[in-house]
Parts: structure tokens; sequence; C-alpha cells
């Protein structure tokens, strides 16, 4: 198979590269713009500049940052970059230049082949791109977020049973966790979903090609264009392209199948189905719409309840508080729910600064559409951005001691959390995640479980490597072990989190008017609450019993 990646064995660089390069650097380097430089950075090779990290990317700029700075820049070939590496430079290029920065680099690779120009993630700005995003925000806005609560809570509690179960696989129970859920939300699947179904696996793998093919630098066609006419360079990404396109055509295929036998429960996919005409979604790009909410949203998801497992068998003492904090709020006879967050402000700070610590998300480049000025330097159109998370995370002036591990920093000094601090684990300005919301709650509905039934310690047998992630676009952790000591007796557990608990929601078929009610049930000592969203104007309910 041919990957063609930066350290193939032969690379075909033409003179169309080589003058090309050569504009590139008198334009950019020679004759900056608006008569300020460029942001300071490693020289390298007059012709060829400096390689983008391949390997450990983030921990590599991330010294590079030290050295010149917050915003530093990097040639590589006829491509400039400019990495941030400080919270504050971030807030006012990737936030305040939101409008500027909101586009994709062109990528040949991971864009136009792999993914036929259709993922979501990749797509440069546009009339599509804001279509496919006003359907999943419609979808994923927070008061709809709201509604697949019921979801989360049963299959966070499945969790806790397979950890029971079979503690080793804790990852693979994040894993199938996630993947439940946003199958639910995206297809409208009610029962769990295994790591092991067909479908499940080959979303990985698409993930896992494509988490790479998106890192700055994986293929050399993205710099050097004229790559892209070499026979057979790109024939292994045209045929993966056609794998994903098979398999997410066929999971909404399934799903119109249900509607016209009158059995399809609701979910995004059966509403982009019935919404096509207004959203002026094409057939493929719907597929690759739904493919990518379930593909993204599991394996960002799964990531961070597994980073919030290695933060809490690494810092007992942090884990602690939140078992103080449950205990007060929620004792011994329930389990913690949903109601119960705003009374959990230290299991909040804790899943806060497991993102914080590791972030799940290396950083997306986005594309500068006009020349931004920062401070005394330029950034000239047509640059590749890169907010670099692991850096920014670090950010000595806003995370005082950043290589601590503190949820204390996210909360006043009354134990409330603080309302002026954020960290851009979803992204930045217009191409934020728009599952955030969602995701959120998956992770902090996990997080209250895995406390409340658990003391999470390391192997002392099997050292916890903290830095061993994936060298993708969303960061997965190596293998690791870790030790459960049960919090209460397991049959106590266990009956916990099989009783039935009588959730129940309404959601409407159009979701900006919809009627969504929810039961908690009272009994055993569960928080008693009712969620009420009414719109007259709109009268077709479908109610849907989760249990």
């Amino acid at each position: 198979m041919l990957f063609l990646q930066v350290g193939s064995g032969w690379v075909v660089l033409g003179c169309a590269a080589v003058l090309l390069g050569c504009w590139a650097y008198v334009q950019r380097v020679v004759y900056p713009r608006k008569g300020l430089p460029i942001p300071p950075g490693p020289t390298g090779h007059w012709l060829f500049g400096t390689p983008y990290p391949k390997y450990r990317a983030p921990y590599k700029l991330a010294e590079l940052t030290k050295k010149y700075g917050p915003v530093f820049s990097l040639r590589h070939g006829p491509r400039l970059f400019v990495i941030i590496g400080r919270y504050q430079a971030a807030m006012e290029i990737m936030e305040k230049e939101g409008a500027s920065v909101a586009d994709r680099p062109r990528l040949i690779a991971a864009a136009e082949t792999l993914s036929g120009g259709m993922r979501i993630v990749t797509s440069r700005n546009g009339p599509p791109l804001r279509r496919a995003r006003r359907a999943l925000h419609t979808m994923m806005q927070p008061k709809m977020a709201e509604t697949y609560e019921p979801l989360q809570f049963r299959h966070a509690k499945d969790v806790l049973l397979d950890i029971l179960d079979d503690p080793e696989r804790h990852q693979m129970h994040a894993r199938r966790y996630a993947a439940s859920v946003v199958m639910g939300m995206t297809y409208g699947k009610v029962t769990p979903t295994s790591y092991s179904d067909p479908e499940v696996i080959a979303v990985n793998h698409c993930l896992k090609r494509v988490g790479h093919a998106m890192l700055p630098g994986a293929y050399l066609v993205d710099t050097y264009p004229i790559l892209q006419y070499v026979p057979g360079y790109l024939t292994q990404l045209r045929k993966w392209h056609e794998e994903e396109l098979e398999l997410f055509e066929g999971q909404l295929n399934t799903v119109r199948k249900q509607m016209a036998e009158g059995t399809a429960r609701p979910c995004f996919a059966k509403f982009i189905i019935e919404n096509q005409q207004e959203y002026q979604i094409p057939e493929k790009e719907m597929a690759y719409l739904a493919g990518a909410m379930f593909g993204a949203g599991a394996e960002t998801t799964a990531s961070a309840i597994t980073i919030m497992i290695m933060a809490a068998a690494l810092h007992r003492e942090a884990q602690s508080k939140a078992h103080e904090e449950l205990d007060r709020v929620v004792g011994r006879e329930r389990l913690p729910s949903f109601a119960d967050q705003q009374m959990l402000p230290q299991v909040t700070a804790f899943t806060l600064e497991s993102m914080r610590w590791r972030p799940v998300n290396v950083g997306v480049p986005h594309r500068v559409t006009k020349d931004i000025i920062w401070r005394n330097y330029v950034i000239p159109e047509g640059t590749t951005v890169v907010g670099n998370h692991w850096a920014i995370a670090n950010d000595p002036d806003v995370f005082p001691n950043p290589e601590k591990f503190d949820p204390q920093r996210w909360l006043t000094a009354d134990g409330t959390l603080r309302d002026d601090l954020r960290f851009c684990t979803f992204g930045f300005g217009r191409r934020f995640c728009p599952g955030q919301h969602v995701a959120n709650r998956s992770i902090f509905m996990n997080a209250a479980l895995i406390f409340w039934a658990f003391r999470v310690s390391e192997d002392p047998n099997a050292p916890i490597d903290s830095f061993a992630f994936s060298d993708t676009v969303n960061q997965i952790a190596a293998p690791f072990r870790v030790m459960f000591e049960p919090r209460s007796s397991e049959a106590h557990i266990r009956h916990l989190c099989t009783e039935v608990d009588n959730n129940y929601v309404f959601i409407a078929e159009r979701p900006s008017q919809r009627w969504c009610l929810q039961f908690n049930n009272p009994l055993k000592g569960y928080a008693s609450h009712v969620k009420l969203t009414l719109s007259l104007s709109h009268l077709g309910l479908v109610g849907q019993p989760k249990h």
C-alpha cells in the first residue's frame, strides 16, 4: 500500500514546487506585508524550511513557544504556519478575529480525497458548511442537549457494571459508552453498542485515518499539491473514502427504511432526512454529516472519560475531594444524577482540570482569510494557524503551576465554579465543536458515577505513562492499568445500576418547537425534578419511554 507520508522512500518534487517555494519565501519572508514582520520562528532550510513535527507535535511546539514567544511561525516549503501557544494570544487571534480564521486550509489528503470534500471538520468556510452547522446546532444546542440526559445516564450506569465485571478493560468500556450514546442520538439505536460491533470498528478505523491525515505535514501533497497528479499517489486514500461513504450511507439508509416502516426513533439522521430540503444538504453530504456526528462525538467523549480516569488514578487527593462532596450531597443510598450537578462543583472542577491537564484535541488547523495584525506582527492571508492546546493549557500566566493537577483552580474562594476561566477543549471561534454541551454532560455523569462507586488508583506494578498518546488530532491514551476499589458493596452498586428509574423523555420532531418533559423517579432518594419546555404552536409530539 502506498501511504507516501513524510518518511516515504520516494518524493517527487518538480521544478514547479521549487519555484513555488522560492515565491513563497520572497512573499512571506523577504517582503512582509504592511511593513510588519511575520512572527519569529526557526528559519530552517532556505528552500524547504522547517518541517512541521510529525511525532509528539504538541510537546515539540510547546518548546518552541518557550523560545520564540506566544506566537511563532514555521515555514514548510511554500506553506506558512503560525502556532499560538498562550491563552491571551489565542483569545486575541482565534476568538476576537474569529471571522478571519473560520476557514480551513486546503487539505488535499484529509479533506478532498479521504473525505470527498464532505467531512464537516475539514470543510472550507462557506454556505455548505454553514448549512451543515445549522442542522447540527439545532440538535446540539444546550436546551436540546438536556433531552439526551436519560440516554446518557442509562449508559453511564452500564459503565459501572462493566468495570465491576472487567476492570482491566476500562478504556474499552469508555468507548462502548460513547458509541452507545452517540449511536442513539445519531441513528436512534436504543440497545447498548458493543465495541465489537462491525459499524463501531469501521468508524474507529475511519477516525484513526482522518485523525492522522489532518495533522499538518502528514502528507506531502498538502504542501506540494503537484504530487496529486503522480499516478497512484492518492489511490489508498480514495479507496478509504469509498469505504467511508459506503459505511455512512448504509447507516443513513437503515434509518430511512425504519421511517418507511414506521419504526424510526427520533434521532439526528431522521431529522436531516425529513428536513433535507430546508437545509439543502445533498444526499452524500447528509450521510457524511451524520457519520461525522457519530465518529467525532464518540472518539472525543471516550478519550475525555479515559483521561479523567487516568487523572483520578494519579491524583488521589483531588479524587478524595470529589468523594467527600458526593457523600455529602448524594449519600450512599442512591446514584448521583444530572439534577445534582449544580451541587457538585468539585466533580465538575475535576473534569475541567483533567481536560486541561491532558487535552483531548491537539488543535485543528485554521486558515487566515485576511491579514491579521497582532501586536507588532502580521499574520498574512493564507497562513495556516494552529492553536496548540497543550501549550495553551500550560500557560503559567493563566494556569499557575501548570504541571500540577489542581481542580481547585476552577473554583472561587467560596467553592463555586469560576465563570472567568475556560479552556479550548472544543476549539475556537466559529469552528468550535457543536457537540460540546452533550460531551460535557457525558464527561460529568461518568465522573460522578465512577467517583461515587469507586476509589481509582494506579497499579503499583504497572506505572502509568501520562504522556503516552496517539499522534492524531484527537489524542487517544495508550493502554494503561488502574485499580477500582468499590466504595459500597458490589451488590449495592449493581442493584442501583439495574433498578428501573422510570425516565421518560418526549421530544417533538422539530427541536426548535418542542415539548420536552422528563420525570425522574423520586423514590429511593432520587432527586425529583421536572423539565418542561412547551410550544403550543407545535402539536406533532413523539413520546418515547426510555426504560
